[in-house]
Formats: C-alpha cells, sequence, structure tokens
C-alpha cells in the first residue's frame, strides 16, 4: 500500500515542478526554478521507490496518465489555460484507461 503512496507522491511532485517551469521564465526566475528541480528531483526519487513493487509500465502509465490530467486542470486553475471539448474527451479516455487498468489488470497485481 505504501508504494502506492508513493506513485501518488511523484506525481503531485511532477505536476508541481511542472506548474512551476511555465512560471520559471526559462530557468531566468530563482524561486519557480528551485520549485522546478526539487520537484522533479522528489518525483524521480518517489516513482523510483514505486518501482520496487509495482511494475514500470502500470506505474509509468498511471503517472503520465494522471499527471497529465491534474497538469490540464492546474493550468486551467492558474494560467487560465481553456480546455475544449477535444481536450476534456481526451482526458476521459485517459481516465478510463488508467480505471481499466486498476480495475481489470493483474499486470499490476
Amino acid at each position: 500500500m505504501k508504494y502506492w503512496l508513493f506513485l501518488g507522491v511523484a506525481i503531485v511532485a511532477e505536476v508541481i515542478a511542472t506548474s512551476a517551469l511555465k512560471a520559471s521564465d526559462g530557468f531566468s526566475r530563482p524561486l519557480p526554478s528551485l520549485i522546478v528541480a526539487v520537484g522533479y528531483l522528489a518525483a524521480f526519487y518517489f516513482l523510483s521507490l514505486t518501482l520496487k513493487v509495482i511494475p514500470v509500465g502500470i506505474a509509468y502509465a498511471i503517472w503520465a496518465g494522471l499527471g497529465i490530467i491534474l497538469i490540464a486542470v492546474a493550468s486551467w486553475i492558474i494560467y487560465g489555460q481553456k480546455l475544449d471539448l477535444p481536450a476534456v474527451l481526451g482526458m476521459s479516455l485517459i481516465i478510463a484507461g488508467v480505471m481499466v487498468m486498476n480495475l481489470f489488470s493483474k499486470t499490476g497485481a
């Protein structure tokens, strides 16, 4: 169970780091740049812990899929990025794929 928590921490750290990437303005702003560096370091560290138990394909698919959705939501809230219908439909398919993997696949068991 703790490895799923590690995966969650990795996802959140990646989302924070990626959200700060735009604010870093090409790494010309120190605080957002530091957030990017620390966030990605934490994300990969916790992902590496996750991979001790959860297969890499499953962990990465969940990490990337949920990361995409959370980044889109964060960009909408923080930067006012608009999400059109195709974007929402695409993210819905990502959510469906992650759910199918978790509910029906025996790979991650």
